[in-house]
């Protein structure tokens, strides 16, 4: 009964990671694109490097989230 127990807290902690991994995407890729509007409205001119700033930052951030999740699912699959 205890090695159940172990596999099914494993299990409960690799969703929580990954789904902490994803708000916090989420809430990071928020910042960003809010952030990039603040400074699109301020610098029109400027629009065309900051999308493209925003767009690299917007998938180093992804990617984290992304390593996250494969990480929670290889701790699911050893458990």
């Amino acid at each position: 009964m205890s090695m159940l127990l172990e596999v099914s807290q494993a299990l409960g902690l690799a969703g929580m990671g990954a789904g902490l991994a994803a708000i916090g995407a989420g809430i990071g890729i928020g910042r960003i694109g809010g952030s990039a509007m603040d400074a699109i409205a301020r610098q029109p001119e400027a629009s065309g490097k900051i999308q493209g700033v925003m767009l690299v930052i917007a998938a180093f951030v992804e990617a984290v989230a992304l390593f996250a999740a494969v990480i929670c699912l290889l701790v699911t699959t050893k458990a």
